[in-house]
C-alpha cells in the first residue's frame, strides 16, 4: 500500500486521493490482463461456483399434489356396482363354479339355506370320522350403527332354550341378608345364599359361580365386586336383580346366556351335532329372535352377517332371514 504525506505537514484529503489513485491503477491492469486472455489471480478460487442472477419477482405457489390411492379409494366409495342383471358379477369368473374343486376367491360367497348347512355339516363329520357330540356353533355380525355415530349398546341376555344340550346345571349364587330368602334360594337350587359375609371369600376366590343374583336391598354393599365379578355382576337389565328369587334361578340355573362381543359379534353354542336337525334349527330359532329384540326400532336389518360351523368343520354361511319368524303382515 503506498503512504502519501507531505513534507510538512499530512492532510487525510491527500491520503484518500492516493488510495483512489492505487485502486484505479489496479483496476485497469486487471482489464488489461483479461484482454490479453490471461489467467488473473484474485485470491478468489476457480472452482467457486458463479453467482446467478438474483430473482426479483415472487414465485409460483406450489399446487398440492393429490394421492393417486386417494382419488381411487374416493371414487370406489362413490361407484355402486349392481351385479343384479350381470352375466357374472363384477371382478370375478362366474356366478357359480362348474367343478366341485375351485379357487374361492374367483366366485362370490356361497350363502346356504340353513337346512342345507346343518346337512353340510352333518356329512363333514361322518367324511372326516369326528366326534358327533361335537358342539355346534354361530358368529354373528351385528349392524349396531346409529344415525350421528352413535351406536347399540352391547347387551346380555338369557333365554330358555327348548332342547337344552348342556349336561349340567349352572352354578347359581344368591345374594341377600334376609334368613328366609336364603332359605327359599337353597330349596330351589341355589349353590351358596348369604350377605355380605361372602364378599371376601368371593375375592379372594374361595367361593365361585356360573352366575350371581342378588335382591334390590343388598346391592349396595356389593359395590366393591363389581371389578371382581365385571359382567357376572347383579343388574337389573341382565334379570340379575329382583325380588322373586325362585324365578331369577329357574331362569340362570338352566338358561343360555347370550352376549355381545368386540361391540358387534354374537359367539354362542346352539346345540351339538348328534342332535335332530330339528332341535338345532329350533335352538337357532330362539337365539336368533332375542337377538333381534334388541334391535331398536325404526332399524333395517340386524345381522349383516351369520355363520355356522361344529368344532371341527369350515364356517358356512346361511341365510337369517329364513330361520326367523315372519311378520303377521308379510304371512297374510
Amino acid at each position: 500500500m503506498c503512504r502519501c504525506f507531505h513534507p510538512d505537514q499530512p492532510h487525510l484529503a491527500d491520503m484518500a486521493t492516493c488510495t483512489r489513485t492505487v485502486l484505479k491503477v489496479f483496476a485497469g491492469c486487471q482489464k488489461q490482463l483479461l484482454r490479453a486472455g490471461g489467467p488473473v489471480y484474485t485470491g478468489v478460487s476457480q472452482t467457486a461456483p458463479r453467482n446467478l442472477p438474483v430473482r426479483t419477482f415472487a414465485a409460483a405457489k406450489a399446487q398440492k399434489k393429490v394421492k393417486k390411492e386417494d382419488t381411487e379409494k374416493e371414487e370406489k366409495k362413490k361407484r355402486i356396482i349392481d351385479d343384479k342383471d350381470r352375466h357374472k358379477p363384477f371382478g370375478k369368473t362366474a356366478w357359480v363354479p362348474v367343478d366341485d374343486v375351485y379357487i374361492m376367491r374367483y366366485y362370490p360367497r356361497t350363502i346356504h339355506d340353513v337346512n342345507d348347512a346343518i346337512d353340510m355339516l352333518k356329512k363333514y363329520q361322518k367324511l372326516d370320522f369326528t366326534p358327533p357330540e361335537q358342539p355346534v356353533y354361530i358368529d354373528l355380525m351385528l349392524n349396531m350403527k346409529l344415525e350421528k355415530k352413535k351406536k347399540v349398546d352391547p347387551f346380555v341376555s338369557m333365554v330358555h332354550l327348548p332342547h337344552p344340550f348342556k349336561t349340567e346345571m349352572n352354578k347359581v349364587l344368591v345374594f341377600t341378608e334376609d334368613a328366609n330368602q336364603a332359605k327359599v334360594a337353597l330349596e330351589n337350587g341355589a349353590v351358596l345364599a348369604g350377605g355380605a359375609e361372602l364378599i371376601q371369600p368371593i375375592l379372594d376366590d374361595e367361593i365361585s359361580a356360573d352366575f350371581y343374583v342378588s335382591v334390590p336391598d343388598i346391592l349396595p354393599k356389593l359395590v366393591q365386586l363389581k371389578n371382581k365379578l365385571r359382567k357376572k355382576f347383579p343388574k337389573s337389565k341382565r334379570g340379575s336383580v329382583g325380588k322373586h328369587i325362585p324365578k331369577m334361578l329357574d331362569l340362570f340355573k338352566t338358561g343360555h346366556e347370550i352376549m355381545v362381543e368386540s361391540d358387534c359379534f354374537v359367539r354362542t353354542q346352539i346345540g351339538t351335532l348328534n342332535m335332530p336337525k330339528e332341535h338345532i334349527l329350533k335352538n337357532l330359532q330362539t337365539v336368533l329372535t332375542d337377538v333381534c329384540s334388541h334391535r331398536p326400532a325404526n332399524m333395517g336389518p340386524f345381522i349383516e352377517r351369520a355363520i355356522i360351523a361344529s368344532q371341527t368343520s369350515e364356517a358356512l354361511w346361511f341365510k337369517s332371514d329364513d330361520v326367523l319368524p315372519k311378520p303377521a303382515e308379510e304371512e297374510e
